[in-house]
């Protein structure tokens, strides 16, 4: 099949990806909304955003892997008529059952992430590499702050199942076009899906997540709380135990030694925590009323607009990232982004009496967002095999999802640990939990000054212990 334009396959790309990313953040302002026209309480409600994060953890590396070795375009359709039909079936629930199961099924796109990544280094020339992937970081970041931006006024206007029906027509004609002009990429890995690694990673996942997601409905010191911990050390060291020996790993443990590659995902770790802390706590922040000694009583809609000055530095500085990085390198970006994530918090956590002030954070914590997001994409792109890219930047997209995890449940305990007779918080627990962003901001910079310097030639990975591969070589 000719090479079709880049330019239409790049559209496809960021499409997808980037209405996956809004999915993420659209129907979280909704909740109250679903909880209501659904007829369930608040703490089954919140399964519609807990049952896609699980989904998205554990579909993301495997799909991704999946895409290596059965062809990128391929499993790009298929991930795209899946999230079609989540879409759909979301819109039409009848009940909060099916619309969890619509959200496990939406949670599946969460393989586009890199399987586009996989694709732009796959079919672009090597000078548009760093640049497209930073565009596309650029939109995948925006995709969230649509969500939170767009959800109050299409749920005022219309109804909260047009924001799924919304991404039901976008998705559809995506996947038309992806099937018919992105081309199948050349270059394949060898092997096949290793079925027990991959089911040992959606456990050991699923045992990590949903405690954070629940503790605080479950209780800290809760026996399933503890107990699931404890299985995730278990399933982890099994995973890992296996990965080594495999000779057709999932997740080659060797990729995910390399320097470039653990201190990328260690940055990945501590800003995802702060990101997506701030993400889940600022809107709430706004809308508390006024009579509890902070917040502006902001509606949804309003709460919503608040966060448009982060929407527009994510997408700008993800595009601006783009021309930056061939001149001072991803490190020194994925640091510069860290630390305004880090300067953000800093100055919430002294000023937050006024909106202006909430749209400068917004703002702030928007370009680290923007820079940070394609520096780690292209760090890891840019130190892996080729046929090791959608494995590698799937793990990578979970890490950082693991660290959003952390970040919000250590937020939430801070928060929610002291309430007032009214049941609202105390502004107090909102300022520990700024400074507390801030110093795990600050630590990710600190992680991405680790980052080694890139350097020309192969770059060798070092075998696993106990294995009888030979060191690969990425170029």
């Amino acid at each position: 099949m000719p090479r079709r334009s880049t330019r239409l396959t790049f559209a496809v790309l960021a499409t997808g990806a980037g209405v996956f990313s809004m999915l993420q953040s659209l129907i979280a302002p909704a909740l109250p909304t679903v909880q209501h026209a659904l007829h369930t309480s608040q703490s089954t409600a919140t399964w519609v955003m807990t049952a896609y994060l699980l989904s998205a953890s554990v579909f993301t590396p495997i799909l991704g892997r999946v895409g290596d070795l059965v062809g990128k375009k391929r499993t790009l359709v298929a991930v795209l008529l899946t999230v079609l039909a989540g879409c759909l079936i979301a819109a039409l629930a009848p009940d909060i059952g099916v619309l969890i199961v619509a959200r496990v099924v939406q949670g599946v796109g969460g393989a586009l992430f890199p399987l586009s990544f996989g694709i732009i280094r796959d079919e672009f020339a090597p000078a548009e590499i760093s640049g497209s992937i930073s565009n596309l970081s650029a939109v995948i970041a925006a995709g969230g702050g649509v969500g939170m931006v767009a959800a109050g006024p299409i749920v005022s206007a219309l109804d909260y199942r047009w924001l799924f029906w919304i991404p039901v027509a976008i998705v559809a004609a995506t996947a038309l076009i992806a099937l018919r002009y992105v081309p199948e990429s050349p270059k394949s890995a060898q092997g096949k899906v290793g079925w027990y690694g991959a089911g040992l990673l959606s456990a050991w996942l699923v045992a990590l997540l949903l405690p954070l997601s629940q503790a605080g409905q479950w209780g800290w010191g809760s026996p399933k709380v503890l107990g699931l911990f404890a299985a995730a050390a278990v399933l982890f060291a099994a995973w890992v135990t296996t990965e080594a020996r495999s000779r057709s790993p999932l997740i080659d443990l060797r990729v995910m030694r390399l320097p470039t590659v653990w201190t990328t995902n260690a940055a990945a770790l501590l800003f995802g925590a702060g990101m997506y802390a701030i993400w889940s706590f600022l809107p709430g922040f706004v809308q508390t009323p006024s009579t509890a000694g902070y917040g502006f009583g902001a509606s949804v809609t309003a709460s919503g607009l608040l966060m448009l000055p982060m929407l527009l530095a994510m997408f700008l500085s993800g595009i601006l990232s783009g021309r930056l990085e061939p001149r001072v390198g991803a490190r020194a970006l994925l640091t510069t982004g860290a630390a305004l994530g880090a300067l953000a918090c800093g100055f919430l956590t002294l000023w937050h009496d006024a909106q202006w002030q909430i749209a400068v954070v917004a703002a702030l914590f928007g370009l680290g967002i923007g820079l940070a997001f394609a520096a780690m994409a292209n760090l890891v792109v840019g130190s892996v095999p080729p046929e090791q890219t959608g494995a590698a930047t799937g793990m990578n997209a979970n890490i950082r999802t693991i660290g959003g995890s952390i970040g919000a449940a250590l937020t939430s305990v801070l928060v929610t640990g002291r309430l007032q007779p009214s049941g609202l918080p105390y502004g107090s627990g909102y300022t520990h939990g700024w400074a507390l962003l801030a110093l795990l901001c600050l630590a990710a910079a600190g992680a991405a000054l680790l980052v080694p310097a890139r350097r020309p030639g192969p770059t060798t990975i070092p075998a696993m212990p106990g294995t009888t591969r030979a060191p690969a070589q990425v170029r």
